[in-house]
């Protein structure tokens, strides 16, 4: 019996070092990362829809508040303790820019928020897909930016399916789908302001702009200054929408002092999602992220109907694949086109040089 429980214990050892070794390899660390990722991301999901549907804390502005609140304090320690890079603003115009930046992503987050109080994760991630076509539209407009006849006829079943979805959800709610809107326009407007005003217009600025890295912001040092801009943000949004929001924090912290923990890890998941995205995006790049991002939105959705129970119908179902392959196309295109964009400019380099 003793060798018996050695050579078992033998192979755990052995097992245990195998993974250990798999996890030192930039590879198993790429899985690790993205697997830290993904879960983060499911996990502040299903976190914020308990505590303002199941638990009944039903102040979504406060407790998205308390999550700026955590990114900001946590966003410090990371640069202090050199867990992401330490980069600097230097100028008043570059911090004015990343206000308005700041601004939009409240509003975004505030709506996606609002909108888990009314309507299950599901549909949630179902409108949360349509951003590349609110994108391709902030983009022409403000930009004059056109993409290819090819990628704008993939925004069709992108949009066709969430009606179709729509149409088939029987736990619909106005306010939560107009919420759900508002959190998806802001996500695709904060996307086109970062591209347009954290970068240079003319070739001189760029140039002087690049010496002194200023349009050169990672994720992490953008969030670290967006947080205090967006903390004032919410903050008067919940003095204005939600003025029992901390009374009712307190209460619910007496009656029940574990809800304090769940509000708690529950900031600390909402950070851990900007972390795990600026890390799975230096390993293993942003397009593969764009991939993940539309996988995630189904593991997201699945996960929810199994824990919460909420309704499905074909149609919902249905219209939920739909905009999926519909953002697979316009993924896939987009990079196609950027893909021929690079080799067209390498070969107007060779042209020039000849």
């Amino acid at each position: 019996a003793t060798k018996a429980t050695h050579r078992r214990l033998d192979r755990v050892v052995g097992v245990v070092v195998e993974v250990a070794v798999a996890m030192g390899s930039p590879g198993g660390r790429s899985a690790v990362v993205i697997a830290c990722w993904y879960t983060a991301n499911v996990g502040v999901l299903l976190l914020n829809k308990y505590i303002l549907s199941v638990y009944g804390f039903r102040f979504p502005v406060f407790m998205t508040l308390c999550h700026m609140c955590m990114c900001s304090v946590l966003s410090a320690a990371a640069r202090e303790f050199k867990i992401v890079p330490k980069q600097f603003i230097r100028t008043r115009r570059h911090y004015a820019k990343v206000a308005v930046l700041a601004v939009t992503f409240a509003l975004s987050v505030l709506g996606g928020n609002v909108s888990l109080r009314y309507i299950p994760v599901s549909f949630n991630q179902a409108l949360g897909a349509t951003t590349p076509f609110f994108t391709a539209i902030f983009a022409y407009l403000m930009l004059r930016k056109k993409e290819t006849t090819a990628t704008y006829m993939t925004l069709i079943p992108v949009v066709g399916g969430i009606a179709v979805a729509t149409w088939g959800e029987p736990s619909f709610n106005f306010i939560g789908f107009c919420a759900c809107l508002v959190g998806v326009c802001c996500r695709a407007l904060k996307s086109v302001l970062q591209g347009w005003l954290l970068t240079p217009a003319r070739e001189k600025e760029a140039e002087k702009m690049s010496n002194s890295n200023e349009n050169k912001l990672d994720s992490m040092s953008l969030l670290y200054y967006m947080s205090p801009v967006a903390i004032v943000t919410l903050g008067i949004c919940t003095f204005i929408m939600e003025p029992d929001a901390i009374s009712a924090f307190y209460d619910a912290a007496e009656m029940n002092p574990p809800f304090i923990a769940i509000l708690l890890g529950n900031c600390f998941v909402a950070y851990l999602v900007n972390l795990t995205n600026f890390l799975v995006t230096a390993h293993v790049g942003a397009l593969s992220l764009q991939v993940l991002g539309n996988a995630k939105g189904v593991v997201c959705t699945i996960v929810s109907i199994m824990l919460f129970r909420n309704p499905v119908t074909f149609r919902s179902v249905a219209g939920y694949t739909i905009t999926m392959v519909g953002v697979w196309l316009y993924s896939s295109s987009k990079r196609r086109s950027a893909r021929l964009q690079v080799i067209e400019n390498a070969n107007k380099n060779l042209a020039s040089k000849v």
